[in-house]
């Protein structure tokens, strides 16, 4: 399934390649978030011209809509979108923990303040319950009640089809004491060996269907030997590659990712859950993981940011209104050979929708192509020179 190929000087990183039934993924890459089976405002299409070489879905939001067993009946995940590339799905956990202690979109990754068992941001209401068993929660379609077990996650990646899913993890925050992730890295060792189970038991009873692969996933926040634990226990279970997940330090990054990757088997595909920020990509690429994925580069366009070899900025800015440029002279994105700043200013004015669709077509275009450029630095032998002029050029 996964084949090295040349490593970087000096560090953990390398290039590679993932073989699924739906095509080969060359890594590092980057994997573009299609949340409820689409990239918000993209045609699928688009996705595969501006270089995406995967998807991936929430399986938490297809089981609540329009339910996994409609996707199963559709041919899997893949045909139901027209994508016909390799697809991941997450397990659940991330949006049941997130979404349960009304967090959205993204955890902390600043471990300063106060600690607590009980997370939860300001103003909501706890939507979600953990036992050792597994997560009771409430919808935030409908606000019925649902409930997710490691077996319960298995049949739902199962019935959407994708070629890699993830084992239902408990995700905790910096917030958490040390005894509580202690006790739920114990928790997230049960849930994958049931995981497992439930995985070979739905591979013979689907027999005919494209082979899943399944990725464990390391929780343990900033807790060094937690982490390590937490990798051999997963190790230990023979996984076809392994995630990395939880809410992590963003100055410590590379320092716990480098932990994680330490102790996993180097003939094993590594994905960085949530990670897409550039500067993060360069130090999980460096630290040795080879696939990433994160919802911001999408999330940010749709309210107009987009990024620049200089930065980002808004195109909803005044300085834009007159500025007949494209967003970024050096991208080759469909939108920046096409649209200057100023139309793209004015379809966000006139609340136009293909702002939201020009942006994230430059945006996705812009991670998946510097994630690229570092695969192709690393080829080459120029990764250090080019990680150095790009943040000089970026955060400069």
């Amino acid at each position: 399934m996964f084949t090295i190929g040349k490593e970087l000087d000096g560090a953990l990183g390398r290039t590679g390649t993932i073989t699924t039934p739906h095509g080969e993924i060359r890594t590092p890459a980057f994997i573009p978030v299609g949340t409820r089976a689409t990239v918000k405002s993209v045609l699928p299409e688009t996705m595969a011209d501006l270089g995406a070489q995967a998807l991936l879905a929430n399986a938490y939001h297809l089981y609540l809509q329009p339910g996994a067993d409609i996707v199963d009946e559709a041919g899997g995940l893949s045909t139901f979108m027209n994508w016909p590339g390799p697809t991941f799905t997450d397990s659940g956990g991330f949006q049941v923990l997130s979404l349960g202690a009304g967090f959205k979109k993204t955890l902390s990754m600043d471990a300063t303040g106060v600690e607590a068992d009980d997370v939860i941001a300001p103003g909501k209401d706890r939507l979600a319950k953990v036992d050792d068993d597994g997560v009771t929660f409430k919808s935030h379609v409908d606000g019925t009640m649902h409930r997710f077990t490691p077996e319960v996650s298995m049949q739902i990646q199962h019935q959407l089809g994708a070629d890699i899913m993830f084992a239902f993890d408990e995700l905790t925050t910096l917030m958490n004491t040390r005894g509580y992730q202690e006790d739920s890295i114990a928790r997230t060792q049960a849930w994958a060996e049931r995981c497992v189970v439930e995985h070979q038991r739905l591979t013979d009873e689907r027999k005919g269907k494209p082979l899943q692969a399944l990725f464990g996933v390391v929780q343990g926040a900033q807790h060094e030997d937690l982490r390590r634990t937490a990798a051999r226990g997963l190790v230990s279970l023979d996984f076809d590659g392994f995630g990395i997940g939880g809410a992590i330090e963003k100055e410590r990054l590379g320092t716990i990712v480098g932990w994680v990757n330490e102790e996993l088997p180097d003939d094993k595909p590594r994905h960085l859950l949530g990670i897409g920020e550039p500067d993060d990509l360069f130090t999980g690429v460096e630290s040795g993981c080879d696939t990433f994925d994160c919802v911001a580069a999408s999330r940010v366009a749709r309210s107009g940011r987009v990024y620049t070899v200089t930065g980002h900025f808004s195109v909803t800015s005044a300085a834009n209104r007159r500025d007949f440029t494209p967003i970024d002279a050096e991208c080759d994105c469909y939108t920046c050979s096409n649209y200057t700043r100023a139309y793209l200013h004015h379809l966000f004015k006139t609340r136009e929708m293909i702002g939201a669709t020009l942006a994230t077509i430059h945006n996705e275009r812009f991670i998946v192509r510097l994630v690229d450029q570092m695969r192709d630095a690393i080829e080459d032998g120029s990764f250090k020179d080019f990680k150095a002029d790009f943040l000089a050029r970026f955060y400069g």
